[in-house]
Protein backbone atom coordinates (compact mmCIF):
# COMPACT_ATOMS: atom_id res chain seq x y z
CA UNK A 1 0.00 0.00 0.00
CA UNK A 2 1.90 3.28 1.10
CA UNK A 3 5.38 3.27 -0.09
CA UNK A 4 7.90 4.98 -2.39
CA UNK A 5 8.24 8.02 -0.24
CA UNK A 6 8.39 11.02 -2.53
CA UNK A 7 9.73 13.31 -0.18
CA UNK A 8 10.93 12.66 3.50
CA UNK A 9 11.00 15.67 5.32
CA UNK A 10 12.60 15.12 8.99
CA UNK A 11 10.13 12.23 10.19
CA UNK A 12 10.54 11.72 13.86
CA UNK A 13 9.00 9.50 16.31
CA UNK A 14 7.82 9.63 19.95
CA UNK A 15 10.55 9.10 22.49
CA UNK A 16 13.46 9.78 19.69
CA UNK A 17 13.16 13.22 18.28
CA UNK A 18 11.09 16.28 18.30
CA UNK A 19 7.39 16.11 16.09
CA UNK A 20 8.32 17.74 12.53
CA UNK A 21 6.40 20.86 11.06
CA UNK A 22 6.73 19.40 7.65
CA UNK A 23 4.41 16.93 5.89
CA UNK A 24 5.07 13.34 4.45
CA UNK A 25 5.06 12.80 1.48
CA UNK A 26 4.01 8.75 -0.31
CA UNK A 27 3.16 7.70 -3.30
CA UNK A 28 1.52 4.30 -2.76
CA UNK A 29 2.80 0.81 -4.79
CA UNK A 30 2.18 -0.55 -7.59
CA UNK A 31 3.32 -3.73 -6.99
CA UNK A 32 1.04 -6.45 -7.31
CA UNK A 33 -0.06 -7.64 -4.08
CA UNK A 34 0.11 -10.75 -2.58
CA UNK A 35 -3.91 -10.75 -1.63
CA UNK A 36 -6.75 -8.74 -2.95
CA UNK A 37 -6.93 -6.78 -0.10
CA UNK A 38 -4.00 -5.30 -0.37
CA UNK A 39 -4.49 -3.76 -3.96
CA UNK A 40 -3.12 -0.24 -3.74
CA UNK A 41 -3.87 3.33 -4.66
CA UNK A 42 -1.99 6.21 -5.32
CA UNK A 43 -0.68 9.45 -5.07
CA UNK A 44 -1.03 9.97 -1.06
CA UNK A 45 -0.40 13.02 1.02
CA UNK A 46 0.12 12.95 4.81
CA UNK A 47 1.27 15.53 7.50
CA UNK A 48 3.76 14.16 9.96
CA UNK A 49 3.25 12.80 13.10
CA UNK A 50 5.04 11.03 15.99
CA UNK A 51 4.56 7.05 16.37
CA UNK A 52 5.74 4.88 19.44
CA UNK A 53 9.02 3.18 19.79
CA UNK A 54 7.19 -0.13 20.61
CA UNK A 55 3.94 -1.96 21.02
CA UNK A 56 2.47 -0.74 24.97
CA UNK A 57 3.33 -3.46 27.44
CA UNK A 58 2.30 -5.05 30.34
CA UNK A 59 3.52 -2.49 32.64
CA UNK A 60 2.54 0.84 30.56
CA UNK A 61 -1.18 -0.58 30.61
CA UNK A 62 -1.24 -1.54 34.13
CA UNK A 63 -0.31 2.42 35.28
CA UNK A 64 -3.41 3.42 33.10
CA UNK A 65 -6.14 0.36 35.22
CA UNK A 66 -4.28 1.34 38.35
CA UNK A 67 -4.84 4.99 38.13
CA UNK A 68 -8.26 5.04 36.24
CA UNK A 69 -9.70 1.50 37.66
CA UNK A 70 -10.16 1.06 34.33
CA UNK A 71 -11.86 -3.24 33.29
CA UNK A 72 -11.31 -4.11 29.58
CA UNK A 73 -13.68 -5.80 27.38
CA UNK A 74 -12.51 -9.23 28.53
CA UNK A 75 -12.66 -8.66 32.17
CA UNK A 76 -16.73 -7.67 31.76
CA UNK A 77 -19.34 -10.28 31.69
CA UNK A 78 -20.55 -10.71 27.67
CA UNK A 79 -24.09 -8.03 27.91
CA UNK A 80 -27.48 -9.63 28.29
CA UNK A 81 -29.11 -7.21 25.80
CA UNK A 82 -26.44 -8.09 23.21
CA UNK A 83 -26.73 -11.94 23.63
CA UNK A 84 -30.21 -12.71 24.99
CA UNK A 85 -29.64 -16.15 24.07
CA UNK A 86 -27.13 -17.11 26.28
CA UNK A 87 -26.94 -17.77 30.11
CA UNK A 88 -25.40 -16.73 33.09
CA UNK A 89 -22.44 -18.84 32.44
CA UNK A 90 -22.05 -18.46 29.24
CA UNK A 91 -22.15 -14.83 29.14
CA UNK A 92 -18.68 -14.77 31.18
CA UNK A 93 -16.09 -12.26 31.10
CA UNK A 94 -13.34 -14.14 28.73
CA UNK A 95 -11.72 -13.92 25.56
CA UNK A 96 -9.88 -16.00 22.62
CA UNK A 97 -6.68 -17.91 23.72
CA UNK A 98 -4.58 -19.91 20.85
CA UNK A 99 -4.18 -23.50 21.34
CA UNK A 100 -2.19 -25.50 18.97
CA UNK A 101 -3.60 -29.31 18.18
CA UNK A 102 -3.24 -32.06 20.65
CA UNK A 103 0.40 -33.86 19.61
CA UNK A 104 -0.06 -36.60 17.16
CA UNK A 105 -3.28 -34.65 15.38
CA UNK A 106 -2.55 -33.97 11.44
CA UNK A 107 -5.74 -32.48 10.03
CA UNK A 108 -7.85 -29.86 11.51
CA UNK A 109 -10.45 -27.30 11.05
CA UNK A 110 -9.85 -23.82 9.35
CA UNK A 111 -9.64 -21.58 12.76
CA UNK A 112 -10.39 -24.36 15.40
CA UNK A 113 -6.98 -23.10 17.04
CA UNK A 114 -9.23 -20.51 18.45
CA UNK A 115 -11.21 -21.14 21.73
CA UNK A 116 -13.06 -19.17 23.79
CA UNK A 117 -11.60 -19.13 27.51
CA UNK A 118 -13.55 -17.78 30.55
CA UNK A 119 -11.40 -15.69 32.80
CA UNK A 120 -8.39 -15.22 29.86
CA UNK A 121 -7.71 -11.53 29.79
CA UNK A 122 -4.94 -9.43 29.66
CA UNK A 123 -3.70 -10.03 33.26
CA UNK A 124 -4.58 -13.64 32.78
CA UNK A 125 -3.12 -14.27 28.83
CA UNK A 126 -3.88 -17.98 29.37
CA UNK A 127 -7.02 -18.53 31.18
CA UNK A 128 -7.11 -17.79 35.05
CA UNK A 129 -4.37 -19.79 36.16
CA UNK A 130 -2.31 -18.13 34.19
CA UNK A 131 -0.42 -14.81 34.49
CA UNK A 132 2.12 -11.86 33.43
CA UNK A 133 4.38 -12.10 36.51
CA UNK A 134 7.97 -11.61 35.02
CA UNK A 135 6.34 -9.83 31.81
CA UNK A 136 6.30 -6.31 32.31
CA UNK A 137 8.37 -5.57 29.03
CA UNK A 138 5.83 -7.88 26.55
CA UNK A 139 3.43 -6.53 24.59
CA UNK A 140 -0.44 -6.24 26.57
CA UNK A 141 -2.55 -8.66 24.75
CA UNK A 142 -6.34 -9.58 24.87
CA UNK A 143 -6.98 -5.71 24.17
CA UNK A 144 -10.11 -4.91 22.16
CA UNK A 145 -10.58 -1.53 20.38
CA UNK A 146 -12.20 0.25 23.20
CA UNK A 147 -9.62 -0.35 25.59
CA UNK A 148 -7.23 0.65 23.20
CA UNK A 149 -8.97 3.86 22.68
CA UNK A 150 -9.63 4.28 26.20
CA UNK A 151 -5.73 3.91 26.85
CA UNK A 152 -5.05 6.22 24.20
CA UNK A 153 -7.26 8.91 25.48
CA UNK A 154 -6.12 8.63 28.80
CA UNK A 155 -2.65 9.02 27.41
CA UNK A 156 -3.56 12.31 25.65
CA UNK A 157 -2.74 10.24 22.03
CA UNK A 158 -4.61 8.49 18.95
CA UNK A 159 -4.64 4.60 17.57
CA UNK A 160 -2.51 5.52 14.26
CA UNK A 161 -4.43 5.15 11.25
CA UNK A 162 -3.50 2.67 8.47
CA UNK A 163 -1.71 4.80 6.52
CA UNK A 164 0.13 6.02 9.24
CA UNK A 165 0.81 2.73 10.40
CA UNK A 166 2.02 1.70 7.14
CA UNK A 167 4.26 4.49 6.50
CA UNK A 168 6.16 4.08 9.96
CA UNK A 169 6.51 0.01 8.99
CA UNK A 170 8.42 0.41 5.77
CA UNK A 171 10.81 2.38 7.70
CA UNK A 172 12.09 4.17 4.66
CA UNK A 173 12.46 1.31 2.38
CA UNK A 174 11.00 1.38 -0.94
CA UNK A 175 9.55 -2.07 -3.01
CA UNK A 176 10.67 -4.35 -0.39
CA UNK A 177 8.50 -7.16 0.74
CA UNK A 178 9.21 -6.94 4.43
CA UNK A 179 10.53 -3.66 6.77
CA UNK A 180 14.27 -4.85 6.44
CA UNK A 181 14.59 -5.46 2.93
CA UNK A 182 13.06 -8.69 0.17
CA UNK A 183 14.31 -12.21 1.77
CA UNK A 184 12.23 -13.57 5.09
CA UNK A 185 14.33 -13.91 8.33
CA UNK A 186 13.86 -15.64 11.47
CA UNK A 187 16.11 -13.51 13.31
CA UNK A 188 14.17 -10.64 12.24
CA UNK A 189 11.03 -10.51 13.90
CA UNK A 190 8.68 -12.88 16.37
CA UNK A 191 7.13 -14.99 13.42
CA UNK A 192 6.11 -18.73 13.33
CA UNK A 193 9.16 -20.86 12.01
CA UNK A 194 7.38 -24.53 11.08
CA UNK A 195 3.97 -25.86 10.36
CA UNK A 196 0.82 -23.75 11.36
CA UNK A 197 -0.78 -24.41 14.02
CA UNK A 198 1.20 -28.18 14.61
CA UNK A 199 4.68 -27.21 14.77
CA UNK A 200 6.62 -24.45 15.98
CA UNK A 201 10.67 -24.80 15.85
CA UNK A 202 11.22 -21.73 17.57
CA UNK A 203 14.08 -20.80 15.27
CA UNK A 204 13.61 -17.04 16.37
CA UNK A 205 13.76 -18.13 19.73
CA UNK A 206 10.10 -17.16 21.20
CA UNK A 207 6.96 -19.38 20.90
CA UNK A 208 4.78 -17.04 22.09
CA UNK A 209 4.81 -12.94 22.14
CA UNK A 210 8.11 -11.73 22.82
CA UNK A 211 9.74 -8.68 24.65
CA UNK A 212 9.29 -5.68 23.18
CA UNK A 213 12.86 -4.41 21.11
CA UNK A 214 13.52 -7.99 21.23
CA UNK A 215 14.64 -7.93 17.27
CA UNK A 216 16.38 -5.06 15.36
CA UNK A 217 14.23 -2.26 14.57
CA UNK A 218 13.45 -0.48 11.54
CA UNK A 219 15.29 1.95 9.31
CA UNK A 220 13.37 4.66 11.61
CA UNK A 221 14.25 3.10 14.98
CA UNK A 222 10.74 1.38 15.61
CA UNK A 223 10.92 -2.20 17.06
CA UNK A 224 8.16 -5.27 15.73
CA UNK A 225 6.42 -3.50 13.51
CA UNK A 226 6.49 -6.43 11.84
CA UNK A 227 5.50 -9.89 14.34
CA UNK A 228 4.99 -10.26 18.02
CA UNK A 229 1.42 -8.95 17.83
CA UNK A 230 -0.89 -7.80 15.38
CA UNK A 231 -1.73 -3.97 16.09
CA UNK A 232 -4.76 -2.31 16.20
CA UNK A 233 -6.02 0.87 13.74
CA UNK A 234 -8.39 3.12 14.21
CA UNK A 235 -9.36 2.60 10.23
CA UNK A 236 -12.82 0.33 9.41
CA UNK A 237 -11.93 -2.63 7.71
CA UNK A 238 -12.89 -2.83 3.24
CA UNK A 239 -11.36 -4.92 0.57
CA UNK A 240 -8.31 -2.90 -1.03
CA UNK A 241 -7.65 1.26 -0.64
CA UNK A 242 -10.22 2.43 -2.81
CA UNK A 243 -11.11 5.98 -2.43
CA UNK A 244 -7.84 6.95 -0.82
CA UNK A 245 -6.11 7.79 -4.23
CA UNK A 246 -5.26 11.54 -4.58
CA UNK A 247 -5.64 11.89 -0.65
CA UNK A 248 -4.75 13.92 2.37
CA UNK A 249 -4.50 11.98 5.60
CA UNK A 250 -6.61 9.10 4.30
CA UNK A 251 -8.65 6.99 6.36
CA UNK A 252 -10.92 3.91 5.84
CA UNK A 253 -14.73 3.43 4.88
CA UNK A 254 -16.96 4.33 7.59
CA UNK A 255 -18.12 1.85 10.18
CA UNK A 256 -21.80 0.79 8.24
CA UNK A 257 -19.44 0.47 5.00
CA UNK A 258 -17.39 -2.00 6.46
CA UNK A 259 -17.36 -5.40 5.37
CA UNK A 260 -14.73 -8.43 4.95
CA UNK A 261 -16.33 -11.18 2.90
CA UNK A 262 -13.99 -13.85 4.17
CA UNK A 263 -15.81 -12.91 7.94
CA UNK A 264 -19.61 -12.01 6.52
CA UNK A 265 -21.70 -13.07 9.71
CA UNK A 266 -18.94 -10.61 12.12
CA UNK A 267 -20.07 -7.03 10.93
CA UNK A 268 -18.16 -4.22 11.06
CA UNK A 269 -14.23 -4.65 11.55
CA UNK A 270 -11.20 -2.78 12.21
CA UNK A 271 -8.03 -2.83 10.44
CA UNK A 272 -4.36 -4.49 12.24
CA UNK A 273 -1.00 -4.50 10.92
CA UNK A 274 2.06 -5.98 11.18
CA UNK A 275 1.74 -9.89 12.05
CA UNK A 276 2.26 -12.29 14.58
CA UNK A 277 3.95 -14.42 16.16
CA UNK A 278 1.44 -17.21 14.68
CA UNK A 279 2.05 -15.84 11.34
CA UNK A 280 3.78 -18.38 9.16
CA UNK A 281 4.95 -19.41 5.62
CA UNK A 282 2.59 -21.71 5.48
CA UNK A 283 -0.83 -20.56 6.63
CA UNK A 284 -1.12 -16.40 6.02
CA UNK A 285 2.42 -15.09 5.51
CA UNK A 286 1.26 -11.74 6.81
CA UNK A 287 4.41 -9.97 8.05
CA UNK A 288 4.69 -7.43 5.77
CA UNK A 289 4.03 -3.38 6.30
CA UNK A 290 1.30 -4.04 3.17
CA UNK A 291 -0.16 -6.57 5.02
CA UNK A 292 -3.64 -5.77 6.60
CA UNK A 293 -6.43 -8.63 8.58
CA UNK A 294 -9.89 -7.42 10.33
CA UNK A 295 -10.50 -7.64 13.55
CA UNK A 296 -13.92 -7.18 15.94
CA UNK A 297 -13.65 -4.54 17.69
CA UNK A 298 -15.00 -5.99 20.80
CA UNK A 299 -13.25 -9.29 21.02
CA UNK A 300 -9.77 -9.15 22.45
CA UNK A 301 -6.98 -12.76 21.61
CA UNK A 302 -3.90 -13.80 22.16
CA UNK A 303 -1.96 -12.34 19.00
CA UNK A 304 -3.49 -8.37 18.96
CA UNK A 305 -2.37 -5.71 21.12
CA UNK A 306 -1.69 -1.45 19.68
CA UNK A 307 0.96 0.92 19.68
CA UNK A 308 -0.39 4.99 19.60
CA UNK A 309 0.48 8.37 17.28
CA UNK A 310 0.52 11.82 18.15
CA UNK A 311 0.09 14.81 15.98
CA UNK A 312 1.44 17.50 18.02
CA UNK A 313 4.08 16.30 20.33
Amino acid sequence: MYQDPLTLCSFYFLKAFSPSDYPLWEKLSQKSPNYESEKSASDVTMDSFCIDRHEVTNAEFRQFVEATGYQTIGERPLSKEQFPTLSEEQRQPGSLVFQPPSEGIEQVAYLSWWHWTVGANWQHPYGPDSNIKGKDNYPVIHIAYDDAVAYANWKGKTLPTEAQWEYAGRGGLKDQDFSWGNRYSAKKANTWQGIFPFLNTKQDGHLGTAPVESFPPNGYGLYDMTGNVWELTSDWYSVGHGGKEHSLNPTGPTKNASFDPTKPSEGSLHVIKGGSYLCAKNYCSRYRPAARESQAPDTGTTHVGFRLVSVDG
